[in-house]
């Protein structure tokens, strides 16, 4: 598969009322998902768009492929921001889990390769600017989702 050619990819557009001063809208794709926790995703910002904001609760390594991706670590005390690393074409980055940021796409926007390593099940939750956890995403869903496209 050519992640650059992405025609054939089921996308899922992500939008919300802005966050810390940018739009949200961005887009994620799924391109593999093993049941020992592993998961790869492709993921989209339209330009100078954010990602809502969030948790890792697993390891993530991260591949910029195109444009530019700013991250910014947010303190949930207080709401401001403790650090911004500005991510062009060709970065490589791997994490553990528990920062809380958000991600922003450049002028161009940016196309992200993601792999997290999951054996819990649990991805990522998405936080309210107080810390509340809205929503937890875990590998259930889709390792299902794929169980069922095997399937036809």
């Amino acid at each position: 598969m050519n992640l650059l050619e992405q025609e054939g990819l089921r996308w899922k557009h992500f939008a919300g009322e802005a966050q810390f001063d940018h739009p949200i809208s961005y887009w994620g794709a799924v391109l593999d998902a093993r049941e020992d926790g592993h998961v790869d995703l492709l993921y989209r910002w339209d330009p100078h768009s954010a990602c809502h904001l969030h948790r890792h609760t697993a390891a993530i390594s991260s591949l910029v492929l195109e444009g530019e991706l700013t991250v910014i670590d947010i303190d949930l005390e207080t709401g401001k921001e403790t650090g911004r690393v500005v991510k062009p074409a060709g970065t490589w980055v791997h994490k553990a889990p528990g920062d809380v940021h958000i991600e922003i796409g450049g002028p161009e926007g940016a196309l992200v390769l993601f792999n997290l390593y999951a054996p819990s099940g649990s991805l990522v939750e998405g936080l309210a600017k107080d810390g509340r956890v809205l929503d937890h995403q875990t590998m259930e869903p889709i390792l299902k989702s794929k169980a069922r496209r095997e399937a036809t």
